[in-house]
């Protein structure tokens, strides 16, 4: 018999079984050791086809996932996308069922054997594809083997490939949390500030991946606006969950007459993140009285504000002496004034912008002169968001305010 379905993972051997065997322990062991630590979305299927290469000893893998397909051969194992439309006979036989499909020699199946990729010279003789879900049960995808040389596999080789395809939907299903999870910080982006005439409000946050830790807002009050940018330790789901908590408490201080009543509400909401560990955040607060253009201001560790003069070309610092919020300073807040002039920009950056030049405070000088050189405030954000992205490990996020 040429061709083998194999149930689907009701019945078929589980690598995720509740009760695995010696066998499937050692499989499993012996598969999250090739694949390593989790990693970014492409190295990951390529640490799954490589295992798979090099595991199967077959001629061909090949990932077809979310809209793309890649393929790996054991001569020169690189990666190469191929077109989402680019389908053979042997994927749409594949997409048929849900269940694996393996065909042990495809010259003696009728539905193969005249297809030219196997009356070929070195054509496909033995073929394999075990279909790839997302959470809900959605087909997403499939990793498919290919050989020149007729083969069955064996029971360690089963349990082999129903690993790699465990490991490569967990890493579906982790991709799909990071989407919404962007989705959702992308949606909380403030929108374009036009109820402040007189002045010019921009920001910009470049995360280092898929979602980011740092954010900025900013909102109308009775006598202006305020002003926020914060930075949350830690990357990832985790720091995004924390950094919405924040700003949606921030927010709903809006009408609170104390800055520090506000900040103690976002340190009572930070104190512990999912998984029990502390939620630290350095973060800046401003008011500003748009007639007058007096800022009141809280610094909770951040230390990366200053106002750049127009008129003397120079620039200030604005800092404080008190810790990121999390570390249990509530009540303690020290609030600070300062004064935006026209032609004055209040700029604040998070501590990316100081990775990238040479990750000292001396960077601040840099924005300065990018502050100067830039004719509006959207231009200098975009301009010190561009120079510190290349390369970045950590999130890069500016927020300018020109009193015109």
């Amino acid at each position: 018999m040429s061709t083998t379905p194999v149930p689907g993972t009701s019945a078929s051997p589980s690598a995720g079984g509740s009760d695995p065997s010696a066998l499937q322990q050692l499989v499993q062991s012996r598969v999250r050791a090739q694949l390593g630590a989790p990693g970014e979305w492409g190295t990951q299927l390529d640490r799954a086809a490589r295992v798979a290469l090099r595991m199967f000893g077959v001629r061909l893998v090949r990932v077809s996932l979310l809209g793309s397909r890649y393929q790996w051969d054991r001569d020169g194992g690189q990666a190469q996308e191929l077109s989402a439309a680019e389908r053979d006979v042997f994927d749409h036989e594949s997409h048929r069922t849900n269940d694996i499909l393996i065909v042990v020699d495809a010259s003696r199946d009728p539905r193969f054997r005249q297809d030219p990729l196997v009356t070929e010279a070195g054509g496909i003789r033995f073929f394999a594809s075990a279909p790839i879900s997302d959470p809900r049960g959605r087909r997403v995808g499939s990793l498919r083997l290919v050989d020149s040389q007729p083969r069955v596999l064996t029971e360690p080789e089963l349990f082999i490939l129903l690993e790699l395809i465990d490991q490569i939907e967990k890493d579906v299903a982790y991709r799909q949390e990071l989407e919404q999870a962007a989705a959702v910080q992308r949606s909380l982006s403030p929108r374009p500030f036009s109820a402040l005439p007189g002045y010019e409000v921009s920001g910009l946050c470049s995360p280092a991946r898929m979602v980011g830790g740092d954010f900025y807002d900013w909102y109308p009050t009775p006598q202006g606006a305020a002003f926020t940018l914060a930075d949350v330790m830690g990357k990832g789901v985790g720091a995004a969950i924390i950094a919405a908590t924040v700003r949606a408490v921030m927010r709903s201080g809006a009408k609170k007459d104390s800055i520090a009543d506000v900040l103690d509400a976002s340190a009572a909401a930070l104190d512990t993140d999912a998984d029990g560990t502390p939620g630290f955040v350095t973060l800046f607060h401003a008011r500003l009285d748009a007639a007058s253009g007096a800022l009141t201001f809280v610094d909770a560790g951040h230390g990366l504000a200053i106002i750049v003069d127009g008129e003397t070309r120079t620039s200030r610092r604005l800092v404080g002496s008190d810790l990121p919020l999390g570390i249990g300073q509530e009540g303690q807040w020290i609030e600070h004034s300062a004064q935006l002039d026209p032609g004055d920009s209040l700029v604040v950056v998070s501590d990316g912008v100081l990775d990238f030049f040479n990750g000292s405070p001396i960077a601040l000088e840099e924005v300065e002169a990018i502050v100067l050189e830039s004719t509006t405030s959207q231009e200098a954000v975009d301009e010190i968001v561009r120079r510190s992205s290349d390369g970045a490990t950590d999130d890069i996020t500016a927020m300018v305010i020109r009193r015109l």
